[in-house]
């Protein structure tokens, strides 16, 4: 866990996962963490002061609560930002990387489809 987000490995250190995974596992990642500073936001915003149950022990716990709860809300997608912006990144995303199969493909495609130089 580094400063709150916790890192998930399996799809940012996997060398076959496709870029497009990759977004969306980041996506989500930073869905979680605006989602859990709207809630630090709105929990910092008191209107009255809680004597009876106020503690930095309770503060804490409702920190870690509401972490959670950021959590298993971007996994769901309930708030929409991970999808909104798989969408503004996708195009960019699904364009092939030089090196990578794909563009290598795509290159011996585009050499096959040119025509022979000096045939009409």
């Amino acid at each position: 866990m580094i400063n709150g987000v916790s890192l998930k490995a399996s799809i940012l250190g996997d060398t076959k996962a496709s870029e497009l995974d990759k977004l969306k596992s980041v996506a989500k990642q930073f869905e979680a963490v605006f989602t859990r500073q709207v809630l630090k936001s709105a929990r910092d915003a008191k209107l009255a002061e809680d004597d009876l149950f106020g503690s930095d022990a309770t503060d804490q716990f409702r920190d870690m609560q509401d972490a959670n709860f950021a959590d298993q809300l971007a996994g769901k997608g309930a708030v929409g930002i991970a999808a909104l912006l798989v969408k503004q990144f996708e195009a960019r995303v699904s364009k092939t990387v030089p090196g990578s199969p794909a563009a290598a493909a795509e290159a011996a495609g585009a050499v096959a489809d040119r025509p022979e130089a000096g045939t009409s």
